[in-house]
């Protein structure tokens, strides 16, 4: 039992730290005008969107290259169709968002986004964040929008014409400013690897109170399986995050007054508690959250899911756990996180003291461990966010 409440604390309050269990992203949300109802016959023929865009000579009507992840493709409308004239009043609202970068593929924080439809009411400005990223979003579906983007130094871009299907999100994939003067042409496309990528660095950035690690969720609706490297790398960052090693340090000491495990006293007996607790951390992170994760092709990450009812989120937050998202898009029993608390425990046996170790207690720490998970997936669907700066700003 004493190991069992040292799994508890340890995990429980350092991974609540460390990872928030289930522990990148960039949003403004500026309410527009009750969209008006038009004749079908009157709405303008869609643009054709390319899916890869080389820059013109002018920076002026860019043609958008973009990756859609929605209901349907921006390229496609049905003209004079009966359903798009009611789907204008009832349907979903969608989002563009992007990355603003420069002709070397190099971040440019700061960028004015501005937004522009077909009434004035419609424009909407934004400021790209320190990853350069930007979003907007509740917009109506069938409605031509341009996006016009401007940083100090660097060349005004505009995108050509965009029009939404019904809750679509479309991401802008070629959002590249040229230095002023030079005239440089390059070639843009985004992966599925580099979309992932800039949303782990979005989820790394993360910070409970803007301090405290929150990076193993993922606020963006729209996300894409990590690949092996991701998964390792988010692992890796929460591990060795220096207030993960704080936290170990402070439930060292609590150790210590409590004489648990039954190690001795003294700093040799400290050390021993610190080393066992990092121990604990590093290989739960590691097992859980990146090596079956990716012998099973499993995402560690939690979901939020921040819609629906009460009800329905409680749900998602205590099925976690339990619960996960393969790689495939498909939910599967979430073998990752519960073989990584019961591996974790078993290695413990190693370096625990012989009174504290034994399979029952590796069972009982493992339902402790599971429960806590359960209690933080809670937290972090209804609590966490509002406490993330970050995640706060992209409401």
């Amino acid at each position: 039992m004493i190991r069992s409440f040292n799994r508890f604390l340890s995990f429980g309050l350092i991974a609540g730290c460390i990872l928030l269990v289930p522990i990148p992203r960039m949003r403004a949300q500026i309410g527009g005008p009750v969209p008006t109802v038009v004749a079908p016959e009157a709405l303008p023929d869609a643009p054709q969107l390319p899916s890869r865009a080389t820059s013109a000579e002018s920076s002026d009507d860019q043609p958008v290259a973009g990756q859609s992840r929605g209901n349907a493709d921006v390229n496609e409308r049905k003209e004079g169709s009966a359903e798009l004239h009611t789907a204008a009043v009832d349907a979903p609202p969608g989002s563009i968002s992007g990355t603003v970068k420069n002709v070397n593929g190099g971040i440019v924080p700061g960028a004015t986004v501005v937004l522009e439809g077909t009434n004035p009411g419609d424009r909407r400005i934004v400021v790209a964040s320190d990853s350069g990223a930007f979003e907007f979003d509740n917009l109506r579906p069938g409605t031509p929008y341009h996006i016009t983007v401007e940083a100090t130094d660097f060349e005004r871009w505009k995108s050509s014409s965009i029009v939404l299907k019904q809750g679509q999100f479309f991401l802008l994939m070629d959002v590249n400013l040229k230095v002023t003067g030079s005239e440089t042409s390059v070639m843009v496309y985004a992966s599925q690897e580099q979309i992932a990528t800039q949303q782990v660095i979005i989820e790394e950035k993360q910070r409970v109170f803007g301090f405290i690690p929150n990076f193993y969720v993922t606020y963006d609706p729209h996300p894409v399986p990590l690949t092996t490297k991701l998964k390792f790398r988010l692992a890796y960052k929460a591990s060795t995050d220096p207030v993960a090693f704080f936290g170990i340090a402070f439930m060292a000491a609590m150790y210590q007054a409590g004489d648990v495990p039954d190690y001795q006293q003294g700093w040799l007996g400290y050390a021993q508690r610190f080393g066992a607790g990092v121990a604990d951390t590093t290989t739960d992170a590691f097992f859980g959250g990146a090596i079956l994760p990716w012998m099973l092709h499993q995402d560690p990450r939690y979901f939020y899911q921040g819609t629906g009812t009460k009800k329905s989120r409680a749900f998602h937050a205590l099925s976690s756990p339990y619960v996960c998202k393969g790689d495939n898009g498909k939910t599967q029993p979430n073998f990752s996180s519960l073989g990584g608390d019961l591996i974790s425990g078993a290695i413990s046996n190693i370096y625990y003291p012989e009174t504290n170790r034994g399979a029952g207690l590796v069972f009982e720490g493992f339902f402790i461990t599971t429960g806590v998970r359960t209690v933080n997936a809670v937290i972090q669907e209804f609590v966490l966010r509002k406490l993330t700066p970050s995640a706060r700003r992209n409401n």
